[in-house]
């Protein structure tokens, strides 16, 4: 093997691929920010690479900025830098890639120290047990605690130690409260200086995006556990074939159609043809020009002509409208032979429909699957599944089935087309729409829970409920035409115009109920009031102390014996009763 040979097939450390992760204005784009400008106060060149959807942090910065500190952390940084993912709004984690785990090698939580953990922290973190990403939280704002004293330092450390004591307590509190918020979730975590295992558990570094203190620690720590615990994840051959994940669709003027794409594995190079995931299934196409964004000059773009992994770069090539963002992408060299491999490889990105269930559309091909996992551990059962935005055909899907409670079309971070909203309104057909995973599938919970209330109260004002009452002595004021006379409801309700029965049939029917001498249309158990009655006659077919029941017809039974759930325990014992004393009726 000659010595060109060996070098092509020489495997070298990649940068791993850090997500972060926040709820609203818990100061995500801060840090990046913060993270972005270390090195250019220094004006380091090659620093700080602003990358597509991505900021790359070089070992160089890192060194620069933690100084002495990985020595004493005893930490020793091997990796050539960090790979930040920072396209806005993107949930680049839940992105698969070789079916193996997320896009991101490891998360940053970021969680506000003073307002602890938020609806989006607690979603972030269901995503993360549910793909098994490993992560560390960043509690932020320690400059907002009150008293704090911000230093210029960007070190947690060097700022912590020149606290005054009731401050240094401040801080462990807000620490020991974020300990008990991810404990509930089933993780065990520590501050990071504390942390006795860090493969069992969560390390938690405070910071301030704002004044840096704490970048120093948060930037040392990601390194070494990236490097300890990714082990050969981080190992990429020389010649490898470029892979990566989709993380966004655009339209450039000038360009049209383009992805953006963060490569995770190999080498990408201008002219390869790549295959990627349509909605119609696995396309191939030729890559015209890769794209960097141009930081120092007019242009928008700078062009090259290959990109190593772990990078973020923008693809232009024909016919990628249809691309779906979040699916994988890959060099191919010959699509044909090696069609079936691809196949097996991404086939699993294609969500198998049902016959029955409700229809889910998201932004990603990630959310899609965080969805679909969501609702499967919730036995929801799902018709179709896929990216893009909501449309009238969705709703007429949605509306075709007979099931009402799958009646219902799930977006999450997508549009909704008008006619779809107008298709919403004449079908019934319900769009629910959420840019929180878990609150969708809350709020279709809810939809079905008002659903069935709503069917409960329509049942209830056309199907005679169950009641039973009995005639009370000593109160008859009239014996007919109309009786009248006092009566407690023993269990279940009555109401006007219900008709009465005993064994042997129909005995009458309520013409008026008065309680406490006003008129009412209804009475509940324990209820004592006074019932006019026609058809009945006391002494003659009722009796002082008789029990009767409301009537019911058979289709009425029918309708029951399908609603049953509708009926309380109490309702349900009456009604069997009542099924019985008709059996003999009908």
């Amino acid at each position: 093997m000659s010595l060109v040979e060996i070098v092509l097939l020489m495997k070298f450390k990649r940068s791993p691929i850090i997500c972060l992760l926040a709820h609203v204005d818990h100061g995500k784009t801060t840090l990046l920010d913060s993270i972005r400008g270390t090195g250019v106060a220094k004006k380091e060149a090659g620093g700080i690479t602003q990358m597509i959807g991505a900021s790359y942090v070089s070992k160089k910065t890192i060194d620069e900025v933690s100084k002495n500190l990985a020595e004493t952390m005893k930490l020793k940084i091997e990796i050539p830098g960090l790979l930040f993912i920072d396209t806005p709004g993107h949930e680049a984690f839940t992105n698969l890639r070789d079916r193996g785990g997320s896009l991101a090698d490891l998360v940053i939580l970021l969680v506000d120290i003073n307002q602890g953990f938020q609806p989006q922290t607690v979603e972030s973190i269901k995503i993360l047990k549910q793909h098994k990403t490993p992560f560390i939280i960043a509690a932020n704002k320690v400059d907002m605690l009150n008293g704090w004293k911000s230093h210029p330092t960007k070190s947690f450390f060097e700022s912590f130690a020149q606290q005054p004591e009731h401050i240094r307590q401040r801080v462990d509190e807000k620490m020991y409260g974020i300990m008990g918020s991810i404990s509930e979730h089933g993780f065990d975590s520590e501050r990071f200086d504390r942390v006795s295992d860090f493969s069992k558990q969560v390390a938690i570094v405070p910071i301030s995006a704002k004044t840096k203190e704490g970048l120093a620690e948060l930037l040392v720590l990601i390194g070494g556990l990236s490097q300890k615990f990714l082990g050969s994840r981080l190992e990429i051959e020389s010649s490898g074939r470029g892979k990566g994940s989709i993380i966004e669709v655009k339209d450039e003027r000038g360009m049209g159609t383009t992805v953006d794409v963060i490569l995770y594995d190999g080498i990408l190079r201008k002219n390869d043809e790549i295959a990627y995931m349509t909605a119609n299934g696995i396309r191939k196409t030729k890559v015209r020009s890769l794209l960097e964004p141009n930081l120092s000059g007019k242009e928008k773009f700078r062009y090259v002509d290959e990109v190593i992994a772990a990078a973020g770069v923008k693809i232009s090539a024909q016919d990628l409208e249809g691309a779906i963002p979040g699916s994988p992408v890959e060099v191919i060299h010959d699509f044909e032979k090696d069609r079936v491999d691809i196949e097996n490889r991404f086939k699993e990105v294609i969500f198998q429909k049902n016959e029955e269930g409700v229809i889910i559309r998201a932004e990603s091909l990630g959310s899609v699957e965080a969805i679909l996992s969501l609702l499967k551990d919730a036995e929801i059962n799902v018709r179709d599944a896929a990216v893009g935005q909501i449309t009238k055909k969705d709703i007429l899907a949605a509306a075709a089935q007979d099931n009402r409670y799958l009646q219902a079309v799930l977006g999450f971070n997508v549009n909704i087309l008008d006619e779809a909203r107008e298709e919403s309104k004449k079908s019934g057909a319900q769009i629910i729409y959420s840019n929180i995973i878990y609150k969708l599938l809350e709020d279709y919970q809810e939809w079905i829970k008002s659903e069935k209330e709503a069917m409960k109260k329509d049942a209830l004002s056309r199907l005679t409920l169950p009641g039973k009452i009995i005639v009370l002595d000593g109160y008859v004021f009239r014996a007919s035409k109309p009786a009248i006379f006092g009566v407690e409801v023993i269990a279940g309700k009555i109401r006007k115009n219900y008709r009465l029965m005993n064994n042997g049939g129909i005995v009458g029917e309520i013409r008026e109920i008065q309680k406490d001498k006003e008129k009412v249309d209804e009475a509940k158990t324990k209820d004592q009031l006074a019932i006019s009655c026609d058809g009945i006659n006391i002494g003659k077919n009722v009796m002082e102390g008789d029990v009767l029941y409301t009537y019911m017809t058979k289709d009425e039974i029918d309708a029951w014996n399908e609603r049953l759930n509708m009926l309380s325990d109490e309702e349900k014992g009456i009604f069997e009763e009542q099924k019985r004393m008709l059996l003999k009726v009908f």
